[in-house]
């Protein structure tokens, strides 16, 4: 039962940081444009369209159409490989980086506000 709780209070987490994410004025991205931005953000190796569909298990041209929305908010850009030029890197910038400190923020949060509710419930019983 306690397993349940904890996965219900995540499942908070996420609706609360989605729904705080669409309400802010900023970048409204799709689960598959968050995945990709994550991942880009989150794991410190180079990231090409190749790796990036392999890592997430979806088409090279679903990759694409993610980054060029990513490229529009201007959280990530895109560089020809100098070492492989038939090759695409992905990087990072700073407004990319700025987004995931809010996007930290907002989860935190979410997660703080989770962990109060819990607490009264347990309290309440």
């Amino acid at each position: 039962m306690a397993n349940s709780a904890a996965t219900d209070q995540l499942v908070g987490v996420l609706r609360d940081t989605i729904v705080a994410l669409v309400r802010r004025d900023g970048p409204d991205l799709s689960a598959r444009q968050l995945g990709v931005f994550l991942t880009c953000y989150l794991n410190e190796k180079a990231h090409t369209v190749r790796g990036l569909a392999a890592d997430l298990e979806v088409s090279k041209p679903a990759i694409t159409r993610a980054l060029d929305r990513l490229s529009e908010f201007e959280l990530v850009r895109r560089k020809v490989d100098p070492a492989d030029r038939r090759s695409v890197l992905v990087q990072r910038t700073l407004k990319g980086s700025a987004f995931l400190r809010e996007l930290r923020s907002i989860m935190s949060e979410a997660g703080a506000g989770k962990l109060v509710e819990a607490g009264s419930r347990r309290a309440a019983s």
